[in-house]
């Protein structure tokens, strides 16, 4: 592939169902559909952890989450543990940053040679309370949706500073004569809550127009144990007033349409400034969030709309209008930038389990590839393991039955399996293949044994419930009000 600049841009907490083209018959984002029309985009792509910071350590590495040992919100990246960033840098190309990254904090060399307005866990500790899970306190009243509905969020403010330096740092870019391509990161926080969005997006969804609720427990649906622990220690929904839980399904669809907007004037500045031709392009997201689906708000649990993220490519050498079926994850970032760039896999990076997109982009589509994902951080009793391959979705959790779903037949996820005599056969060769990847039990003790002494380090369990910030990361820098 020929070498080429790459903008990589993620956001925060993008279900990949909100999307146009993904077939969202409401949500509107225009400038992503057109990115989509331009190049490929992958139906089955995930995060390898359904948080932040495992997420993104996966992301940066190329590595699994019991690999990396980056467990939760209060273990964030911090560069020990090399990535594609470092490898760039050591070959003299330019790789920087803009936004949001969430890692420990900008003194540490995490693969970036500047970052600019880095978003990162507060005070370089994040959510300690969060680790507290061994055993799990019986509740702690999560704050995700103390804000609802129409305004203007330190977030919403954030996001146009990142488009701002964006837009200046192509200009300037477009005016430097470098012989070898550069990557620019760009990191949005929208549409993480608070679900808070300006007006103008806000009114896009009116309330009496919004999708009915999928799988609501007010309707006597049942949980899967394992989520109705993690809720009644959250306690989210069973908050909110009918009224809340449809201004918050408009504000997060809001946020959709905010974020598409600032990625399309960076979209636009990249081609004013004549650099369109010369750089590959992706979109994709850290994680999804439920957007109250089965009464969960916000991400950490592997059904579709959290687990499941979109994936975006365009560009020189990728099929145009394409829509991918092969299965794929935000561990395959290694090999997509050093692909896109034009850099050759070291034989270490070659024992990396990702490939790159731009290849697979141009290959027959692939929906048996395997994909991995687990969950060892907030809210959760016990480590939970997820395995996508071909129609299948298998669900492990620790001390908890697994889940089985046919994603064909059961898009929405409505129909566990795994109590059918008639698929044991597929949940055997599921779990032997999730066994292949990491023992779940051992992996369990693994990030609790490593979460408890990060909480004695911070003084015990009492100690550490009140240690982090208590909802979302606050922004960077002091910001004022849009005009």
């Amino acid at each position: 592939m020929k070498p080429q600049n790459l903008l990589y841009i993620m956001s925060d907490e993008h279900n990949p169902k909100m999307l146009g083209c993904y077939g969202h018959e409401q949500v509107k984002t225009p400038n992503l559909d057109k990115l989509a029309a331009r190049g490929t985009h992958f139906t089955s792509h995930y995060t390898n952890s359904p948080i932040c910071i495992p997420a993104r350590a996966a992301f940066a590495t190329g590595r699994y989450t019991h690999e990396t040992k980056y467990w939760d919100n209060a273990l964030p990246y911090d560069g020990e543990v090399k990535g594609w960033g470092h490898r760039l840098q050591d070959e003299g190309y330019r790789v920087e940053s803009i936004g949001k990254l969430h890692y420990r904090h900008e003194d540490l060399n995490t693969g970036f040679s500047k970052q600019h307005h880095p978003m990162h866990v507060m005070d370089g500790i994040g959510q300690v309370w969060g680790s507290i899970r061994d055993p799990l306190p019986d509740e702690r009243s999560a704050k995700m949706l103390n804000e609802i509905g129409p305004g203007e969020s330190n977030y919403n403010r954030y996001d146009r500073l990142i488009v701002d330096e964006a837009c200046s740092w192509l200009q300037e870019a477009a005016t430097e004569d470098n012989d070898k391509p550069w990557v620019l990161y760009l990191g949005f926080v929208a549409p993480h809550f608070p679900l808070v969005v300006p007006e103008e997006f806000y009114n896009l969804y009116p309330l009496d127009q919004l999708p009915p609720r999928k799988l609501d427990p007010a309707e006597g649906i049942q949980r899967h144990p394992w989520l109705q622990r993690m809720d009644d220690f959250s306690q989210v929904d069973r908050n909110l007033s009918p009224e809340q839980k449809l201004q918050a399904v408009a504000a997060y669809f809001g946020l959709c349409t905010f974020v598409d907007h600032q990625i399309g004037r960076v979209l636009e500045a990249l081609d004013e400034v004549g650099l369109t031709a010369d750089t590959r392009i992706i979109y994709t997201s850290d994680h999804g969030d439920n957007v109250g689906a089965r009464g969960m708000w916000g991400k950490s649990n592997f059904y579709e709309e959290s687990a499941s993220i979109p994936l975006i490519i365009a560009g020189d050498g990728v099929p145009e209008g394409k829509v991918s079926t092969t299965t794929t994850s935000l561990l395959d970032s290694y090999q997509t930038i050093m692909d896109g760039v034009g850099l050759e896999l070291t034989a270490e990076e070659q024992n990396l389990d990702g490939e790159s997109w731009f290849e697979l982009a141009n290959s027959e589509d692939d929906p048996e590839r395997i994909v991995f994902s687990e969950y060892h951080a907030a809210s959760s009793p016990t480590g939970a393991f997820m395995l996508r391959k071909g129609k299948y979705k298998f669900n492990y959790y620790v001390d908890y039955e697994p889940e089985l779903f046919d994603l064909k037949t059961d898009p929405e996820e409505t129909t566990n399996l795994a109590g059918d005599p008639d698929y044991a056969n597929v949940i055997a060769e599921y779990e032997k293949k999730l066994r292949n990847i990491c023992d779940p039990e051992k992996t369990d003790r693994q990030a609790k044994t490593d979460q408890n002494a990060l909480i004695e380090k911070f003084g015990g369990r009492e100690a550490a419930l009140n240690t982090g910030t208590p909802g979302a990361t606050p922004v960077p820098v002091v910001l004022p009000p849009y005009n």
